[in-house]
């Protein structure tokens, strides 16, 4: 009785200190009573939480505050510049990229580069990868900056609790562990190796989207289905803020959703897959381009959709077609899901948020017509369709928050056993 009584005094210490550090994080600088306010705690309450985060160098002091009666003037209270870092790396079919952030989110490191990754074995792409850490952590040490942990996006499906890539079949990739190849990055400047985490790109794009993707606008709804489309497509589904994973991490695989199941061959071995009509090889093609190695159509990160989204805006006419009859594939196969789990917004992200304009208006077309829920909700009813305001940043931006998330969830023992997977439900 008495270690259960420990433990859940542990637990709730734990639990305030995040509630502190995250409030100050969100909205500081703020003095310890506004701290006490918001949270809803004494001042003698949070008074030992905040000397905790200061000793560990989590929060600074930035300057008095009137207290308004007798006692002690309190300092406000920010956000260290210095100390633990999120940081996330993205493996794109074409690029690799590296983002740190701090416990502010700011962007305090970035790198990127192109690489043909399709089809490569995994050692290269994670030794370049690991040039880029390298990179990465060597400018944060001289910032005075510690990355907490890394979390990496990747095209593919990955092992619910696990660093396995299961398949990625825009990379050739079957049964591949990234953690041994990632090992040597994260040692580097380090005593252990990095907590590392692996997550499919389009689960990391929609938590980016439910952590950062309002911007200066209306927050997004709690339940929303987001759809990251490039290369492949695939998607996530957020539920009451949760992100829904599936039994074995798989759910959101959109793109093999049949849409009309006597097309053409997919790469997964079925036929009509919704990649087949709205991927970007697969729009290249209707548009009359060739997808691969013609020169009229440039390589590199969203080379190909930026070629598309000029050619849209130039009037030309196959390409319009193709957009639209993407859009519509796009719609049938979202058509199912709406139906299924009545999301109040579906959220066109990725590359492909750059061909909204004639995406979209095809798209809601599908959904109007072939969902339940808009014939119940009259006309102009149904989910909202909204384009993100990340783009192609989502998966990145959402590993390095997710690693962030990690320190701002149990700011004093963020650091969990070397290659330990972290829950990224919430």
């Amino acid at each position: 009785m008495t270690a259960s009584g420990g433990d859940t005094q542990r637990g709730i210490r734990r639990r305030n200190l995040a509630r502190v550090l995250r409030t100050v994080a969100a909205a500081g600088p703020l003095s310890r009573p506004a701290i006490a306010e918001r949270i809803g705690l004494t001042r003698a309450g949070v008074a030992p939480l905040v000397e905790e985060l200061l000793r560990a160098g989590l929060l600074v002091e930035t300057g008095r505050a009137a207290t308004g009666g007798r006692g002690r003037p309190g300092g406000e209270l920010a956000v260290s510049d210095r100390g633990p870092a999120g940081l996330g790396a993205e493996i794109g079919v074409d690029h690799l990229a590296v983002c740190a952030v701090d416990l502010r989110g700011r962007v305090r490191a970035r790198v990127a580069a192109d690489a043909a990754n399709r089809h490569s074995a995994p050692e290269p792409v994670l030794r370049r990868l690991s040039a880029l850490l390298a990179e990465v952590t060597a400018g944060l040490a001289a910032e005075g900056l510690r990355p907490a942990g890394l979390t990496v996006a990747v095209p593919g499906l990955v092992a619910r609790g696990s660093t396995t890539v299961v398949h990625a079949p825009h990379l050739g990739w079957r049964a591949a562990d990234l953690a041994p190849g990632l090992a040597g990055a994260t040692l580097a400047g380090h005593e252990a190796a990095l907590p590392l985490t692996v997550e499919n790109e389009a689960h990391l794009g929609a938590l980016a989207e439910l952590w950062l993707g309002a911007g200066e606008g209306p927050p997004l709804p709690p339940d929303f289905v987001h759809v990251s489309a490039e290369t492949g497509i695939g998607a996530a589904v957020v539920v009451d803020g949760r992100l829904l994973r599936g039994a074995r991490g798989f759910a959101g695989e959109l793109g093999h959703v049949p849409v009309y199941p006597d097309g053409p061959v997919c790469d997964c071995g079925s036929r009509g897959c919704l990649e087949q009509y709205a991927g970007e090889r697969a729009v290249l093609r209707a548009g009359g381009l060739a997808p691969d190695g013609a020169a009229e159509v440039p390589a590199g990160p969203g080379a190909r959709i930026g070629l598309l989204a000029r050619r849209a805006a130039d009037g030309d006419a196959a390409t319009l077609r193709a957009l639209r009859e993407a859009g519509a594939a796009l719609g049938i196969a979202l058509a199912g899901v709406v139906n299924l789990l009545d999301p109040r917004a579906v959220v066109l992200g990725g590359a492909m948020a750059g061909l909204a304009p004639w995406v979209v208006p095809s798209l809601e077309r599908e959904l109007t017509r072939r969902t339940a829920v808009a014939a119940a909700d009259g006309p102009g009813g149904g989910p909202v369709v909204a384009v993100s305001r990340l783009g192609a940043d989502g998966p990145l931006l959402g590993a390095a928050h997710a690693t962030l998330r990690s320190v701002l969830d149990d700011p004093l023992h963020s650091r969990t056993p070397a290659h330990s997977p972290r829950n990224l439900a919430r």
